[in-house]
């Protein structure tokens, strides 16, 4: 797995102390409101686990999974819930929990089926922020961990077809494993 890796983007290290830094930050925003982390299933699901801890005020939690890329590294435009959240929304500060913030056409689909539902307010935390491939103009993230290049990148959640999401680090992976 190690062997398809170009080079460590963000180490561990970098990748604890950011996590750390935005929690803060995250706490100090929200303090005294009804803060919801709506983590958006697979990639984010590591960051999630990070940065729920990171928060030191009362927060609850609760998960999406949506679809747009399938097994390949392209976006389809498309967007699917494949599960939604198990609770109504209505009153809660909501803060999307994000693996990365790519062409930002699921988000902004994302976020317009959640502001139906009357939350309080409704913002974005993704670990990586790629603004270079950003189609949707209408999104930017409130929190970002990250501004990284237009690479294909994997680990602490991020996949490529199902794989290296438990690596560590974040990595940026050889053009030659996903272009065969």
């Amino acid at each position: 797995m190690k062997n398809a890796i170009e080079s460590v983007l963000l180490s561990e290290a970098q990748l604890s102390q950011r996590v750390a830094e935005l929690g803060k930050q995250i706490s100090a925003d929200y303090k005294d409101k009804k803060l919801l982390l709506v983590s958006v299933l697979k990639g984010s699901v590591v960051f999630m686990a990070d940065i729920m801890r990171a928060i030191d005020i009362p927060c609850e939690i609760d998960f999406m999974a949506v679809s747009s890329y399938g097994a390949g590294t392209k976006s389809s435009g498309e967007v699917q819930i494949k599960k939604d959240l198990d609770r109504t929304i209505e009153g809660y500060d909501l803060l999307i929990v994000e693996d990365i913030l790519d062409s930002g056409k699921t988000l902004s689909y994302l976020r317009k089926v959640l502001a139906a539902r009357n939350p309080a307010s409704i913002r974005i935390c993704t670990l990586l922020d790629k603004p270079e491939r950003r189609e949707a103009q209408d999104i930017a993230a409130d929190y970002a961990g990250f501004i990284v290049p237009n690479a294909f990148v994997v680990g602490y959640g991020l996949d490529y077809d199902e794989k290296f999401r438990n690596l560590p680090y974040i990595g940026i992976l050889k053009p030659e494993v996903y272009t065969k």
